[in-house]
């Protein structure tokens, strides 16, 4: 959209005004002294310009002694704002504070030209960029003493003639106007301190609950590996293994190990890739072979049970989602499949595409649950019921299920009946073919 010549210079000035507001002010300052500095740039500012026309206007009416010590004051602001250029900020406040103090009490008790009011304002500007307690006393007691001896012992010298009426009620004016942009200035920079509290809290929050997930991920990752060498050795122990079936088993304790060193790599990723926040990351994949990815996880618990696994799902099937996610999903929906079933049972895995999805199914034949377990599956009111063999989960990992599939542009759903089984049917967004088309169902 073009803008006018009116447009351009609104621009300009408002960058100007912002390079300057904004003088010292580093992105690394802590934030409530960056607001602080802004402060002091803002009060600063207008103080130039505003004691130059009166350098002027007194020298024209004779006050020369007057108009020195407002060119004083204009000088001392802008240096001001060069030691805030070269981050000496400290010295900054000293200098504005005291050179103001000094300069105010001396105008208002000669020139009586309501100087007083301007001590106001550098006692509020004290408290605000000040946290020393007993400095602020210090300087409080100063500027309180300055102020009493120009209202009650103003001084009369041949060589400061007293300023207008008229003078005095600018002055005081425009003293009482910065005092409110002063107060409501720091007003808005102790809102946006509390606003930004809010934000690190709420990142706090939600840190601790990716950490929550991320130690469902590890439990779910881990446990089975582990517990299968632990049947391992200890069948070693008792010596239940034939000498000849020793290299066998020492096959399959590789194996598992193998197998818990990419649990550990799986971890590890997810913690590199959450230190953000969880948060899915699209693939297109083929399904089939995620799932005898998953199978594999949970081979010696399906032997240990004797469960016989039914799979139906399409060689060419893909999914456009979070691979690691899905694994994920799979992977507690097949474990708790398997917690409980019976020794001996079926459990059936499916996949089918239906429109511009795929409804992912495992259903087992072992203990179901009654409607009201089913109502909070996915809420933290659940209570885990225990497996076969006395398995018990914790109960989070469905929870991570349902936001997991969420972040996919999924849904769960689950059907269940006691003593009949249950079916956990997941659906997922189609992936894409490499010629562009989606898979056939």
């Amino acid at each position: 959209m073009h803008k006018g010549p009116s447009g351009y210079l609104y621009q300009l000035t408002l960058r100007a005004w912002n390079s300057i507001v904004n003088v010292g002010v580093s992105p690394l300052m802590p934030f409530i002294e960056s607001r602080r500095t802004r402060l002091l740039n803002l009060l600063a500012i207008p103080c130039i310009p505003f004691m130059l026309f009166f350098a002027v206007l007194n020298c024209y009416q004779g006050r020369y002694l007057l108009s020195v010590f407002n060119l004083l004051t204009s000088g001392i602001n802008v240096f001001v704002l060069w030691l805030h250029r070269k981050q000496r900020y400290l010295s900054a406040r000293m200098v504005a504070i005291l050179c103001s103090v000094l300069i105010y009490t001396f105008t208002g008790l000669f020139f009586h030209n309501g100087a007083e009011y301007f001590l106001l304002n550098i006692l509020i500007c004290c408290l605000l960029v000040y946290d020393n307690k007993w400095l602020n006393a210090g300087l409080g007691v100063l500027i309180i003493t300055a102020f009493l001896l120009i209202v009650f012992m103003p001084q009369h010298w041949r060589f400061a003639d007293p300023v207008p009426q008229s003078r005095v009620w600018a002055n005081v004016a425009t003293s009482l106007l910065f005092i409110i942009i002063a107060l409501s200035f720091f007003k808005h920079i102790q809102s946006d301190y509390q606003r930004e509290i809010e934000k690190q809290r709420e990142a706090l929050a939600t840190m601790n609950k990716d950490k929550e997930k991320l130690f469902s991920i590890v439990a779910h990752d881990i446990r089975s590996p582990l517990a299968t060498l632990e049947i391992l050795l200890d069948m070693f122990q008792k010596g239940e293994y034939p000498e000849n079936e020793m290299e066998e088993a020492a096959a399959m304790l590789h194996k598992k190990i193998s197998q818990l060193g990419g649990s550990l790599d799986n971890v590890l990723r997810w913690s590199s890739r959450s230190m953000k926040g969880i948060q899915a990351q699209a693939v297109n994949f083929y399904l089939g072979v995620l799932t005898t990815e998953v199978l594999y996880f949970f081979e010696m618990t399906i032997q240990q049970k004797g469960i016989r696994m039914e799979t139906s799902i399409p060689e060419d099937l893909m999914l456009y989602a979070d691979k690691d996610q899905v694994s994920v999903i799979l992977r507690n929906f097949l474990s708790n499949a398997l917690k409980f079933s019976y020794a001996g049972g079926v459990i059936e895995l499916k996949a089918q595409a239906v429109g511009a999805q795929v409804a992912i199914s495992i259903t087992d034949h072992g203990t179901g649950m009654p409607p009201t377990q089913v109502l909070h599956l996915f809420s933290y009111n659940q209570s885990p019921g225990y497996g076969t063999n006395g398995e018990r989960g914790t109960g989070l990992g469905l929870i991570l299920c349902k936001e997991f599939a969420q972040q996919n542009g999924g849904t769960i759903t689950v059907e269940s009946n006691v003593d009949k089984g249950t079916r956990f049917t997941v659906y997922l967004p189609i992936g894409i073919t490499a010629g562009g088309d989606a898979p056939s169902s």
